[in-house]
């Protein structure tokens, strides 16, 4: 795999906080992976409003506010947000007539790529320790150090490709077209409304009830 694609997955399976923004441009799989976070921390209602504030900047930027896929986010629970995302041809009422066969690829689709971005996430949750370090057996402990930073991470480079896959196909799904600009840290700050990962009011937001650190 180049290293483009690396980089890429990397971004798409990182936190997104104030403390690790995004170094890319920004595009449309990076807002599949924001939804996804609100959903990952329904829990904590300040990272809900954190990273809803950088789907909101994302939904102006691609021009998604009068569409059925940015109604649905604003008016989901946080917990069902990105799970929402098969509901969203039944919106479009220009295309009903397959609406019950798209809304099925999606679903499978959305779930495909949860599951990915839930073990490239994995990495960024171990805040205490390693997994497995509280085993006392030391030979099983040591088993699940080879499965968790060997086997899975070297593997995890050729399987995270699925997301690069997965999200050309839900684009065409949702919107029929790949042609959504990408846009920089920058310009989405400037113009949009994204948080400013420089601002201490956004870090004090991120970091407020969370109990996460820095992480």
């Amino acid at each position: 795999m180049n290293y483009s694609d690396q980089s890429r997955i990397a971004q798409l399976t990182s936190p997104y906080s104030p403390f690790s923004p995004p170094q890319l441009p920004l595009d449309f799989s990076d807002y599949l992976s924001l939804l996804w976070r609100i959903d990952r921390h329904a829990s904590h209602n300040n990272l809900v409003r954190y990273y809803s504030q950088c789907t909101y900047a994302l939904s102006r930027a691609f021009g998604f506010e009068g569409r059925g896929v940015a109604r649905m986010i604003k008016t989901a629970e946080p917990g069902q947000v990105y799970a929402g995302l098969s509901n969203a041809p039944f919106r479009n009422t220009e295309r009903l007539g397959d609406a019950a066969a798209r809304k099925a690829a999606i679903q499978q689709l959305v779930m495909l790529r949860a599951d990915v971005l839930s073990v490239g996430a994995y990495q960024h949750d171990w805040m205490v320790g390693w997994p497995g370090s509280g085993v006392i057996d030391s030979e099983l402990r040591e088993r699940v150090y080879a499965t968790l930073f060997t086997a899975l991470r070297s593997q995890y480079s050729h399987f995270g490709r699925l997301l690069l896959v997965i999200d050309i196909v839900l684009q065409e799904l949702l919107f029929g077209s790949r042609d959504l600009r990408e846009f920089s840290l920058g310009m989405l700050i400037d113009h949009y409304g994204y948080p400013d990962p420089e601002s201490p009011h956004v870090r004090h937001l991120y970091n407020s009830e969370s109990g996460a650190g820095q992480g």
